[in-house]
This record gives structure tokens, C-alpha cells and sequence, in this order.
């Protein structure tokens, strides 16, 4: 063999074995006593105010009721007090009832005002605020 071959092999099988000799190094914190390798995961958790923005809005009942839904049934109106009025109002979907006073929250719609023969809402939609009235159905007077 030529000396120019030898030192070429010394250099190919050399390195290979020098690096059996030791083991890899490894962080002692990925490593569990019994010697496999553990994963950390890394974990998010909304302590946000308000809605969860990861949850789907059709899953978490956000969405309803909506104003269309709803049907005024009765107002307790307080002339004296008027903020110690009461308005019930009925989801005609699920016949679910709703018995709310000004500053309540149903869904996205917040109480705004109560008058005598209606019900005054802010509605929160994609960030705007419009209002709007839901008013006592009108009864018929018979002679």
C-alpha cells in the first residue's frame, strides 16, 4: 500500500471509530430515568376576558338567541325607578325564556333601555354596535 492510500484510510475508517467511543451527547432534561427520551409539550391556555376566540361560535351557543328569534312577551315597567324594570322575553325556537333587566346580556344582545311597550337592544356584530327594538305585539279590541 502507498503511503498516500494509508493515510486516506487511516482518515476513512478512523473517524467512524473514534466517535463509537463516545456516546452523543444528550440534555439531561429530555432524558427519564429509565433512559428513553421524554417530549415536552408546550400547552396554551385563554385566561382572556370575554369569549374564547379558539371556540367555534356554532358549538358554544353565542350566536343565539337571535333578535329575530325572540318575541316580546311582558314588560314590568317602574315609572318611579325605571331602571328596576323587567322584560320577559320567549327564544320561539327552543321556547326557552328569557326574564332580563337593563345592562343584562342575552347572546350578543345587551339590554339596553326598557320602556313601557318595547325592549331597546345593542347588538355586537363583527365588531359595530347597532340597536334595535322589539316591541309587544299589538292586541285587538273587540267592541
Amino acid at each position: 500500500m502507498r503511503p498516500g492510500n494509508l493515510v486516506l484510510a487511516l482518515f476513512a475508517f478512523g473517524a467512524p471509530l473514534a466517535a463509537q467511543d463516545t456516546p452523543p451527547a444528550t440534555p439531561d432534561s429530555t432524558k427519564s430515568d429509565s433512559g428513553s427520551i421524554a417530549l415536552a409539550r408546550e400547552v396554551f391556555a385563554y385566561e382572556g376576558g370575554g369569549r374564547d376566540p379558539f371556540i367555534s361560535l356554532l358549538r358554544s351557543g353565542d350566536v343565539r338567541p337571535l333578535i329575530a328569534d325572540l318575541k316580546l312577551v311582558t314588560v314590568v315597567y317602574d315609572g318611579v325607578y325605571p331602571a328596576r324594570s323587567v322584560a320577559v322575553l320567549r327564544d320561539v325556537i327552543t321556547s326557552k325564556r328569557y326574564r332580563v333587566k337593563t345592562g343584562d346580556i342575552v347572546g350578543r344582545l345587551k339590554i339596553t333601555q326598557i320602556r313601557p311597550r318595547e325592549v331597546v337592544f345593542t347588538v355586537q356584530e363583527f365588531g359595530y354596535e347597532r340597536q334595535q327594538t322589539l316591541q309587544l305585539a299589538r292586541q285587538e279590541e273587540t267592541p
